[in-house]
């Protein structure tokens, strides 16, 4: 394990100057070589509210910890769980099964590694998506990929969920945007190719929950190693620590912290950006498990809270790029990609296996990966 720290982009730069100043440009350029060199990074924005978060963790942890019969009513499987609850055990790590994901395990020195899932069950967290998107003004391939919210019916709950969820849902929507725009300028692309890329794409705000009374053992994997099919994900703070990344120039276990104070985001690149780059930008692996560190927040809040439900919840947000958007490499990254290929192979990369980035509508690209995750047929 590494105390890497990971780049800090400073986003209200980008808002108060013009796009074409001189310091702008370098902090594009720098978010760009972020997602590049490590897949992630750390977002600065004033305009996101610590309350705001922690209004929303609260009504998550009410809601999760409601008995799973209420929980089942808001499930939507016949939609690939793209709106709703996702139950506990029923989403599977793909890299447990997928041989290519296994290679990259195998080569990073086992202190490294992330925790054993080849043996590993669905992940023992549930999910809720409550979409964040636009509707086109045309008849989408993908209605699927595009049905509308699930409210929860519980009345303690209804009637707090729309507003907290529409408000901090449009905070990590803005600041991912934005962010998008950054690495576009950055990447040597006009600002708004990333933006309207994903104009109408079928976000999410996507809180995980992992109940720590039933899973708070010290190495129980909540989610198990793997990589977000969407284009980029961003997640406020988490009340319990156990996030691992792996930097992609690295081979290093990076334990995510986040500064002790301050407006901060987590921002990973997920596999859409991967295709659109042509590989340049990889989408970054990363786990949630129970660590030492989880186990001391753990005593800290049951000691500070100890009416509150036992329950860690992901503050994360899924931007996807349009359901009917076509999926192909732009021409200058995937130049530049396989410019820097042989230049990986001396820096220890974990990308040696070139894979094919073959055309495709996104919304092809997602019930692909569903598929692979057990979350659609």
């Amino acid at each position: 394990m590494t105390d890497v720290v990971l780049p800090i982009v400073d986003l209200d730069l980008f808002l108060s100057q013009s796009p074409q100043s001189e310091v702008v440009q370098r902090e594009c350029k720098k978010a760009a070589d972020a997602l590049i060199n490590y897949g992630a990074l750390l977002l600065h924005d004033s305009r996101v509210s610590e309350d705001d978060n922690d209004i929303f963790l609260d009504l998550m942890e009410d809601y999760f910890a409601q008995p799973e019969q209420d929980l089942k009513r808001d499930e939507r499987p016949e939609l690939g769980y793209q709106v709703g609850v996702t139950l506990e055990n029923t989403e599977k790590p793909k890299c447990a099964v997928d041989e290519p994901c296994l290679q990259i395990i195998a080569k990073l020195a086992p202190s490294e590694r992330p925790l054993d899932i080849t043996a590993h069950s669905p992940d023992p967290k549930c999910r809720f998506f409550w979409k964040m998107s636009e509707k086109p003004p045309y008849e989408t391939q993908f209605p699927g990929l595009n049905a509308a919210n699930v409210v929860p019916q519980s009345e303690s709950i209804q009637i707090r969920w729309t507003a907290v969820m529409e408000k901090w849902g449009q905070s990590m929507k803005n600041a991912v945007e934005n962010l998008g725009e950054m690495a576009a300028i950055g990447l040597g692309l006009p600002q708004e190719t990333f933006r309207e890329a994903g104009r109408y794409g079928p976000h999410l705000l996507a809180p995980t929950a992992s109940d720590l009374n039933k899973y708070g053992k010290q190495d129980t994997i909540l989610a198990g190693f793997h990589t977000d099919l969407n284009f980029l994900t961003i997640h406020g703070r988490s009340r319990f620590p156990g996030l691992n990344i792996w930097a992609r120039n690295t081979g290093k276990r990076i334990p995510v912290r986040f500064p002790a104070t301050g407006r901060y985001l987590l921002v990973q690149a997920g596999k859409q950006l991967e295709h659109l780059t042509g590989g340049l930008i990889k989408a970054g692996f990363h786990e949630v498990v129970v660590n030492e560190a989880t186990l001391d927040t753990v005593a800290k809040r049951k000691s500070s809270f100890p009416e509150r439900p036992l329950i860690r919840i992901s503050s994360t947000f899924f931007w996807h790029l349009s359901s009917d958007y076509d999926l192909a490499p732009i021409p200058l990254l995937r130049h530049q990609a396989l410019a820097t290929k042989t230049q990986a192979r001396h820096l220890g990369r974990l990308d040696e296996v070139e894979p094919i980035y073959e055309p495709m509508k996104v919304g092809q690209q997602v019930q692909n990966e569903l598929k692979h995750i057990a979350l659609m047929a």
